[in-house]
């Protein structure tokens, strides 16, 4: 039996997540902004869910969050960060206003969330984070460059905690989902107030995407759940974890561009070390290679 604590569970695949680890009888501490979200699931198990209001921008919230699985149930084994929300918007036409708040959601609460829950991680063996990062985290693409933005730092955080925290005996799951059928095309998603014409031909068909794709994305939430509860009960866990059709033609697609770029310019870009008797030189006189 572990215990979980998962940020964002009012709706979408936190909520789907909160309901599938309750049901299998592990222990929950299940938050979001408002508990009244969360009522229904507290109500059906009392002995296993306890709730809590967590807003990942709070100072102080995520802690109470870690204290309350210490409290009641002894100790933290899961944590996940699945607390965000997309934007919409060509480069130039958002606002800081407007942009800001976003990363200090995804990327700043994620980042902040687990600070507080390491220590309590770090006290038991074979711990896990799980980030949601996204198929956005991926790849880049026009009218989501701000999204992309902070999914992309999850990704390189994520990367770099994965590491640290491999000889701890604790891993790291990233999730890249693709679209799935949650409300994240509407209250989950904000976009840019102001429109400008020259980006037309690439932010319009983002937001033709969201407006004709909200509730009917082919990605089925439970079927996602299942992927990422069988990752966090692996005894090796895949640090990516693309999940759906789409995700992976964009990982696929990603690759295949890299090592394309790569390979092109392979031969120029790698003679750029001083030449040989000059690295020499730098050696005999006690240079150590470094910057």
């Amino acid at each position: 039996m572990k215990t979980w604590l998962i940020t964002g569970c009012s709706t979408g695949l936190g909520r789907q997540l909160a309901e599938a680890v309750a049901a299998r009888g592990d222990r929950l501490v299940a938050t979001a902004r408002s508990t009244d979200t969360l009522q229904s699931l507290g109500e059906r198990y009392p002995e296993t869910v306890r709730s809590l209001a967590l807003d990942v921008t709070r100072p102080g919230d995520a802690a109470r969050a870690v204290a309350l699985a210490e409290t009641a149930f002894g100790g933290l084994d899961v944590l996940v960060n699945n607390a965000g929300f997309g934007f919409i918007g060509a480069i130039e036409e958002a606002e800081p206003g407007e942009y800001r708040p976003l990363f200090e959601v995804n990327l700043f609460g994620l980042i902040e969330t687990t600070r507080a829950a390491l220590p309590a991680l770090r006290k038991r063996a074979g711990g896990r984070i799980v980030n949601l990062s996204s198929g956005a985290g991926i790849a880049g693409s026009a009218g989501f460059g701000f999204y992309n933005a902070t999914k992309f730092a999850v990704e390189g955080l994520s990367e770099a905690l994965a590491q640290e925290l491999q000889p701890l005996g604790l891993k790291v799951i990233i999730v890249e989902p693709g679209p799935f059928r949650t409300e994240f095309l509407g209250r989950s998603m904000s976009a840019a107030s102001r429109e400008i014409a020259a980006y037309a031909e690439t932010v319009r068909a983002r937001r033709h995407y969201r407006q004709t794709n909200d509730g009917r994305q082919a990605g089925d939430p439970a079927k996602a759940v299942a992927v990422m509860l069988q990752a966090v009960d692996a005894e090796h866990p895949p640090l990516h974890l693309p999940i759906g059709p789409r995700a992976h033609a964009v990982a696929e697609r990603k690759l295949d561009a890299f090592r394309a770029d790569i390979a092109a310019w392979r031969d120029i870009s790698i003679a750029t070390d001083f030449d040989t008797h000059a690295r020499d030189s730098a050696l005999d006189a006690g240079q150590d290679g470094l910057n």
